[in-house]
């Protein structure tokens, strides 16, 4: 099912009409078969109009700084990388007399498990980043930014090249953009596919061409990021949305989504549905009507559990995600994250203490090894999860898996401790009858003891 085709399914249900309305010239995705890339194809969609009307080449006044900070602020667009920050007060941070250079950088790195957005946007949309980029370095002063891309996909940084090719040649790069006092040079750079460089600062570290681990909090990247001098740092998608903000206007955008939670997301939805993929619905819409569009649990089964926001954000039982809309409030009022948007999907058939010691392992794997709870805990939420999995587990397991994440959380340089941590907590806080019954079956004695 291509983009055009999820627009128009979901409009004909009219729970958002505004969706169609306005989304259906200029979606975060142009054509999922890959045709319309190209700048002019871009253009043909309203490509770099923003960027004009803020400059002031649309035969309007154009826009200052403070305009189009107040416009994104308004949009209530928050962060979609995973952290949900609101992007117009992101940007405020920067100080923009700063007399130094500035950077901003678009984090693509993209390695969450079940994410799958950004590259997409990258691979049939890249201009729409580029546009969002110049005018985010408008709204703070900034002359140089980078695009941190996954390694992985080596194929989306070569696209992502052509079309800072096609953005230079045609005046949209560079010094003096449409003959305006405004310059802005952007770069794209791969990493290697290391899943800690999606933490910010470890990403700003890996662009300086240094090991990749995340540093210290305070000072911040708005103060002392790229190269020690003020950074901006926002996620693909997150960049994606701001042209047609600009070329709208913030309460537009706002009214497409719900309060606080402004416009529309990407949700990447895999596991069990028939019909895994990307799709774009307004913030504040019902999983259930997500999960339709996916076409339904696959085979007709039921549906047991959802991860809502990449496989860091703890699981939530059938009963609990079926209330929910899919929005980043209601899913932090249900107990998770609505995270990154990656919704892995799992029908009635599911081990969880299978599901979980896969997950476990790729935090172990991926652990930077800079701190000691990561680097020792993460080693034992798996090797305890494993135990219990191969019918090795001991009754004093349950105690020790919330007594290990607990002594991760809150305790490591960066995030990804805890995105060890919560879902075995998530796990074991829904599903804990199946970790028992694992155990109770490799200690049969012990268990009729205790009945």
């Amino acid at each position: 099912m291509n983009a055009q085709q999820v627009i128009s399914q979901f409009a004909a249900t009219g729970v958002q009409t505004c969706f169609h309305d306005r989304h259906i010239n200029p979606q975060i995705y142009a054509d999922l078969n890959g045709s319309n890339w190209s700048l002019k194809d871009y253009e043909a969609r309203g490509g770099y109009a923003a960027l004009r009307k803020i400059l002031g080449q649309d035969g309007g006044a154009g826009l200052t700084q403070d305009e189009v900070i107040a416009t994104v602020k308004e949009s209530a667009l928050r962060g979609r990388g995973g952290a949900g920050f609101p992007t117009g007060l992101k940007w405020s941070f920067m100080p923009r007399q700063f007399p130094g250079q500035k950077y901003l950088v678009c984090n693509s790195d993209e390695g969450e498990p079940g994410t799958c957005k950004d590259r997409d946007i990258l691979m049939y949309n890249p201009h729409i980043v580029i546009e969002g980029m110049a005018i985010a370095a408008f709204a703070m002063g900034i002359t140089v930014g980078y695009n941190y891309i996954h390694g992985e996909i080596f194929e989306v940084y070569e696209r992502f090249e052509a079309a800072l090719e096609e953005a230079r040649a045609a005046g949209y790069l560079g010094p003096n953009i449409m003959g305006s006092n405004f310059s802005f040079q952007l770069h794209a750079f791969h990493g290697f596919g290391a899943y800690i460089c999606g933490e910010e600062t470890a990403l700003l570290e890996s662009l300086e061409g240094k090991k990749g681990q995340p540093r210290f909090k305070p000072p911040f990247p708005a103060s002392f990021g790229l190269y020690g001098k003020p950074t901006t740092i926002n996620n693909t998608e997150t960049f994606a949305a701001v042209p047609w903000i600009i070329r709208n206007g913030g309460l537009a955008y706002l009214e497409c989504g719900k309060p606080n939670n402004g416009g529309t997301k990407i949700f990447s939805v895999s596991g069990d549905v028939e019909r895994p993929g990307n799709y774009e619905i307004p913030l504040g819409t019902p999983f259930a009507k997500l999960l339709e569009l996916a076409g339904g649990v696959r085979g007709g089964k039921a549906l047991k559990a959802v991860i809502p926001g990449g496989s860091s954000s703890p699981v939530l039982p059938a009963n609990v995600i079926m209330d929910c809309t899919m929005d980043y409030d209601s899913i932090a009022k249900a107990g998770s994250m609505l995270g990154s948007g990656a919704v892995i999907v799992m029908d009635e058939t599911r081990d969880m203490v299978t599901s979980l010691k896969r997950l476990s392992y790729f935090y172990m794997h991926e652990s930077c090894g800079q701190c000691t709870p990561c680097r020792e805990g993460t080693g034992w939420l798996w090797r305890v999860v494993e135990r219990i999995d191969h019918g090795q587990g001991r009754l004093e397991d349950m105690k020790l898996l919330d007594n290990v994440a607990e002594n991760i959380m809150g305790r490591t340089i960066c995030a990804l401790g805890d995105a060890a941590a919560m879902p075995v907590r998530g796990m074991i806080k829904h599903f804990r009858h199946e970790f028992e019954a694992k155990i109770a079956a490799a200690n049969p004695s012990a268990a009729t003891a205790q009945a």
